[in-house]
């Protein structure tokens, strides 16, 4: 059975609230609904929502009135989660990141699975793209997991700068380096991101750039809980520090300890990382209803 785990445990500190519920269909619709629809138009068989205490409620009420029926669990992605021997620092208040995020969904996973943000829109072929890579490739040794890359051109937002992890790909598709560039925007017309000197370093519109969307083994959880430890020794008294899916996943791949198959697809994103982003969502899922995509009220699969 396929899995896909939905991250919905942030808060958005430049949004200024809790993004992953703002309406953005004419009914009321969020984001992760139009993610659920979907992802189970796609085949996947089973969604874990990874929530914090305090919303768990509001999100089951939700999705049971959305999609009654369908199997959903949910996981906390909570603070004092972590190995016995760690003591959290009193002043530690973030959620310790994306790979932790997979690290609470430890009991629900049986097989493969696959990772989404729950404030991005991926579009529908993304997630046609996780569940093939689950179904034919993710036990292909020579891959193992999967990645959906976008071009960079269609991960902009129109209200201010974005961080995105830039992907270098080799000729046969896969992952050479992924590096998360802060501050990426358009100046004059240009894409690019601001270096260290503060000098804009120019990236072509087309880059391929991760949006958190992944795929992979059940295997894949060992590599976790070996190297939350690891983490927590290193970095756990900054409070500000993750966990994070694209660094684990990095690592792998320059020890050579995992091959990773990037999935290109011409998708347009949309997310709200400002509130002025709100009126762009709204228009892309407008056009998506008028063009038959998605249904005037969306409930269960249409």
């Amino acid at each position: 059975m396929n899995t896909l785990i939905v991250m919905a445990a942030g808060m958005g500190s430049r949004y200024g609230g809790l993004k992953q519920m703002e309406p953005v269909g004419p009914n009321g619709e969020i984001i992760l609904d139009y993610s659920a629809y979907d992802a189970l138009a796609t085949g996947f068989e089973r969604l874990v929502f990874v929530v914090r205490d305090e919303f768990v409620d509001a999100f089951r009420r939700r999705m049971n009135v959305r999609f009654a029926g369908e199997r959903f669990a949910y996981a906390c992605q909570r603070l004092s989660d972590v190995p016995g021997e760690f003591v959290v620092p009193p002043d530690r208040t973030k959620p310790w990141g994306t790979a932790h995020a997979v690290y609470a969904c430890r009991d629900e996973i049986d097989g493969p699975f696959a990772v989404v943000n729950a404030d991005d829109f991926y579009g529908r072929g993304a997630f046609a793209l996780l569940h093939e890579f689950l179904q034919h490739r993710v036990s292909d040794p020579d891959v193992g997991i999967g990645l959906v890359g976008y071009p960079l051109h269609r991960t902009l937002s129109d209200s201010g700068t974005v961080s995105r992890g830039v992907c270098r790909v080799a000729a046969d598709g896969t992952l050479l380096e992924i590096v998360e560039r802060k501050q990426v925007g358009r100046r004059d017309g240009v894409v690019g991101y601001p270096d260290a000197r503060g000098e804009w370093v120019e990236l072509p519109d087309d880059s391929v750039v991760s949006m958190n969307a992944w795929a992979f083994s059940q295997s894949f959880l060992d590599v976790i809980e070996r190297r939350f430890p690891s983490f927590l020794r290193d970095h756990g008294g900054d409070p500000t520090s993750e966990f994070l899916l694209p660094t684990v996943v990095g690592q792998l791949v320059a020890r050579g300890e995992a091959a990773v198959n990037v999935l290109s697809t011409d998708e347009q994103w949309f997310g709200i990382t400002y509130r002025d982003d709100l009126d762009a969502v709204r228009r892309g899922i407008a056009v998506r209803i008028e063009s038959g995509v998605y249904p005037a009220t969306l409930a269960g699969r249409g």
